[in-house]
């Protein structure tokens, strides 16, 4: 058979492609995929490098996954496994075929309680095992923060640990056998005494004649992850080949299955955070507290702390001791008292006056969250510039560990960069990505790294201390070890895989630190006539690198309550529908070499289409990409000066065309009855066919407002009109009532007036004076979302002239409807960045339950209503969660005693998204993540509550269920 040849010499590539490709289609029931964007989606992972497969491959089975192994070795092709694609290092990426386990070979087969073990599918998300053990009351006992995305055949190949592994030990620690196959075809299964080793021709001999060299270079202390880990093959180890085999990078076998071991869950887990002046002071700490066996012990740099208050508010970071760094201690016991008592142990021998202790609950779960998000979080650091992994996992035994971050901080000032570390402290783990100037130049990135890989030879660490060493640090292992060692390695990898097809590149005859990088390869885009992406300092090319492949979007957020990202992946499970996926295709945009045409690329289009534009990766992202404003950015470059989509002339203009059936709703409700005149205006409008129309109201609410509401609210003496509005009263009357514009967007004033006339009779009531802007003042939302951007610009230049006058003034606005109250609050900042009256409505800009709220805004002699008759379903819209937030909302409507059950996730129509020809299916599925399944269980009585226009109208099409906005719900209690 031909030899498929590097990806990278580009002669006879498609020809052998397609021979590849033929051959795999014959052999393999899942799918074969040689497209442009599929390779495109995995080219890189969480790490710095891109190097595009030849072939993906998706298999539905173990055999399937088997076949496609024969079919690549049988054809000479390199082969790289991968599960969810987290690895930091690059060994999850390969030249020739990528096979991902994730979306198919995915279960849990057994579970044998007497045993305490599991057996899993390589493609096992490592939470899904957890989930499953738990009623057993046990758990698997290393748990990295990617635990919710991350699958147990990548934490194998990594040697992944966590923060329990400082109690539970390194995931080697923890595999009882592993099925596998090894470059030469040979299945076998690996485990303890032995077993597996006699199948291999040479292994034997090879640890007889090298014990002294195992004994001495390997297994020194617990994190010493980087190399292979020989030193499991002693006798002494137990001769264990499954664990010499963890943290192999997929270099010499490929799993299909595995046996692991569980450990029994702890009970009342105590957390103790202890603060120091600095995080080189905290490490000096972490050999005296271990000591006491805790569970976990983790470092967190306060400026990482700090970004999480900048990106998501105080709230979700608890009250902390006073410190430039923290300790993170868990320890557990078999009562609270036990495990109190722990807690105090540890805080007298934390060398510190600075602690606190937190008792299993929600102020430990944000410390957490902290944690596990640090990746994405420290993918910035303090001042903002990107960060970068590579030297993000280095190790040494803990009680080197304050000595060797001094001098890790002194390295960083010599070559002028900068990073925040945090990570696994009881371990001697260090995690740290660093603003690497790579922009253009892997320069910089290998002179650090060497640089950094003797300094922690010096004190007998580890280049890796649980993600492997890949490509961001195999070319290094010679420094760490000696000629010798470097030699066995190869040995080793040659009785396994000898013509070196398994992931190459990787630990044996290594890539480049400095070859393949991703970054220096991409294009130059600037922002131009459409976001200015002043956050990236005026670059689309930073904005779509914020993307560092850390794979959140792939998580079951929802479930779990930790967010609404990314819903299309959730419906789908395809890595195309993933943030991560689309973010990968846009780099490939600017990379030029793969996905050529620019904006126009298909592939571009393609990933882009089931983007809901929900923004929820804006906020839930731990790195800020905001795919909204980049699909945005896309259509508008694409279809400037062009014919668009017929959807984008009548979805994309709605408010426009609001403005007319508001003159003649009763006609429009009439005709739109009669079906054929709806299947033409849904064809005209690029609808789906199986689409309703929301029902116009009879009266909108500026026509109301005109006919009767106005005279009303004058009558009452709670209306302040036109300029007097703007005119302070120094007078020595009465203090005047709070003033508060109410803002009545496009979608509020012609399909649910309802609700603006409910706003105005909760504001009346509350106290305040209520100002109606006489002018109506479109966001643009719509023009936005279809890429309009030129027409979402001339839309808010109005609002701005009608909303601006009463912002400056420090006038509060309400906003209704949640995705328009976003745009003022996000959107219209980016769009003028250099216009302060953008950023005053912004300040200015509130939601209802914020204002009734906030210390600075809420009545001061009014309550709201007693709600304790309410049981509610509560959708929080997509861009009030991203926004917003909906922690004001959820504080109101609990503090008056409402029972509520909040959603995680879109509902999924997402304005115009589910209306659109092509998107009907997923957006029924991504519906049914949740919010349908809640609807369904809720009892008679209950309220579907939501503020979103378009959540009430996807329910009400799906389920013919009414939703009612939060102003209505205490409007009617009044």
């Amino acid at each position: 058979m031909t030899q498929i040849l590097d990806p990278h010499v580009r002669s006879d590539e498609y020809s052998l492609r397609q021979q590849l490709v033929y051959e795999l289609r014959k052999a393999v029931d899942g799918e074969v995929a040689d497209s442009k964007i599929r390779r495109a989606e995995y080219s890189t992972d969480a790490s710095n490098y891109r190097v595009v497969p030849q072939v993906v491959v998706i298999p539905k089975s173990k055999d399937d996954a088997l076949a496609a192994i024969e079919v690549t070795r049988g054809l000479g092709v390199p082969l790289t496994t991968r599960g969810a694609g987290t690895s930091c290092a690059g060994n999850s990426i390969g030249p020739g075929v990528v096979i991902d386990f994730s979306r198919h070979v995915n279960k849990v087969l057994e579970i044998d309680v007497e045993a305490k073990t599991a057996r899993v599918e390589p493609g096992t998300i490592m939470s899904t095992l957890q989930k499953e053990a738990a009623p057993h009351g046990l758990r698997f006992g290393p748990d990295p923060s990617t635990q919710n995305r991350a699958t147990l055949g990548g934490m194998i190949g990594n040697n992944a640990c966590g923060p329990h592994a400082v109690a539970y030990g390194r995931t080697a620690d923890n595999v009882v056998s592993l099925d596998v196959v090894d470059g030469l075809g040979r299945r076998f299964t690996a485990g303890g005494n032995g077993q597996g080793v006699d199948r291999i021709e040479g292994l034997g001999e090879l640890v007889t004649a090298n014990m002294a060299l195992l004994r001495t270079e390997l297994g020194r202390f617990g994190r010493q992850v980087s190399g292979y880990s020989l030193e499991h093959l002693l006798p002494e180890n137990g001769n264990n080949l499954a664990r010499a085999l963890t943290g192999s990078e997929g270099t010499l076998v490929s799993i299909l299955e595995a046996e692991l071991q569980l450990v029994p869950m702890a009970t009342t887990p105590t957390l103790v955070v202890l603060g120091y002046p600095d995080m080189a002071t905290a490490a000096d700490a972490v050999p005296g507290i271990l000591k006491h066996s805790p569970l976990a012990v983790e470092g967190l740099d306060a400026r990482l702390v700090d970004v999480v208050r900048r990106a998501k508010g105080a709230q979700n970071v608890p009250p902390l001791p006073p410190g430039g760094g923290w300790l993170m201690i868990e320890v557990g016991g078999e009562t609270p008292e036990a495990a109190m008592a722990a807690a105090l142990a540890i805080v007298a021998d934390g060398a510190t006056e600075s602690s606190k202790i937190y008792p299993a609950g929600p102020e430990a779960t944000k410390m957490w969250q902290i944690r596990a998000d640090g990746a994405g979080l420290a993918g910035r650091t303090a001042s903002g510039e990107q960060a970068w992994p590579g030297w993000e996992d280095s190790a040494v035994p803990p009680a080197e560990l304050g000595k060797y971050l001094r001098d890790l901080e002194a390295l960083m000032a010599e070559h002028k960069v900068d990073g925040m570390p945090y990570g696994h402290f009881g371990d001697g783990c260090v995690h740290l990505r660093i603003d690497m100037p790579i922009d253009t130049s892997g320069t910089p990135l290998r002179e650090f790294m060497t640089d950094a890989a003797h300094l922690v030879a010096k004190y007998g660490g580890s280049l890796s201390g649980e993600h492997g060493d890949g490509r961001a640090r195999s070319e290094l292992l010679p420094i760490m070890y000696s000629e010798d060692a470097i030699k066995v390695f190869g040995q080793f990898k040659n009785l396994f895989d000898p013509k070196n097809l398994l992931n190459p590149g990787v630990l044996v005859e290594p890539d480049a630190v400095d070859a393949y990088l991703r970054r220096p390869a991409a294009h130059e885009i600037k922002a131009s006539g459409g976001f200015s992406f002043a956050h990236d300092e005026g670059s689309f090319t930073k904005s779509i690198h914020r993307c560092v492949g850390v794979g959140k979007c792939r998580a079951d957020n929802m479930s779990t309550g930790a967010g609404f990202m990314c819903p299309s992946y959730q419906a789908t499970k395809d890595e195309k529908d993933s943030t991560r996926g689309r973010a990968r295709v846009l780099q490939e945009m600017a990379n030029g070499t793969l996905v050529t045409g620019g904006w126009k690329s298909p592939e571009v289009h393609e990933a882009l289409d089931l983007c809901l534009s929900c923004k929820a990766c804006s906020s839930d992202c731990p790195a800020g990409v905001d795919m909204a404003q980049l699909k945005s950015e896309v259509l508008f470059h694409t279809y400037k000066g062009k014919v668009r989509p017929r959807s984008h002339y009548i979805l994309g203009w709605l408010p426009r065309w609001l403005r007319l059936i508001k003159k003649m709703p009763k006609l429009s409700n009439f005709a739109l009855k009669f079906k054929p005149v709806a299947s033409m205006a849904a064809w005209v409008g690029g609808m789906d066919q199986r689409r309703s129309f929301p029902q116009f109201a009879d009266q909108s609410f500026s026509a109301w407002w005109k006919r009767e509401g106005k005279a009303a609210a004058l009558a009452a003496g709670s209306l302040c009109e036109g300029s007097s509005a703007l005119i302070s009263d120094d007078s020595g009357a009465a203090p005047r009532k709070p003033r508060v514009v109410l803002w009545t967007d496009s979608f509020s004033d012609a399909l649910a007036p309802v609700v603006p006339q409910s706003a105005l009779k909760v504001l009346t009531t509350a106290g305040y004076d209520v100002i109606i802007p006489e002018d109506e003042a479109c966001c643009g939302l719509t023009w936005i979302t279809t890429g309009q951007l030129d027409g979402a610009r001339k839309q808010l230049s109005n609002l701005m002239s009608v909303l601006g006058p009463f912002a400056v003034n420090g006038i509060p606005i309400v906003g209704l409807e949640p995705s328009c109250t976003a745009v003022l609050r996000s959107d219209l900042v980016d769009l003028f960045p250099d216009d302060p009256r953008a950023q005053a409505i912004a300040a200015a800009t509130h939601t209802m339950a914020e204002l009734l709220t906030s210390p600075e805004t809420k009545p001061t002699e009014w309550a709201v209503p007693d709600l304790s008759d309410v049981t509610a379903v509560v959708q929080p819209h997509c861009h009030q969660h991203s926004v917003m937030g909906y922690k004001a909302d959820e504080a109101l409507l609990r503090g008056a005693g409402a029972n509520i059950k909040v959603m995680s996730g879109c509902c999924g129509l997402a304005g115009n998204f589910g209306m659109e020809k092509g998107h009907y299916d997923v957006s029924v599925a991504v519906a049914e993540n949740m919010l349908l399944p809640a609807l369904r269980e809720a009892g008679d009585g209950d309220i579907f509550m939501t503020d979103g226009f378009s959540c009430r109208t996807q329910v009400s099409d799906l389920m013919d269920v009414d939703g009612k906005s939060l102003s209505e719900i205490i409007a009617e209690r009044l």
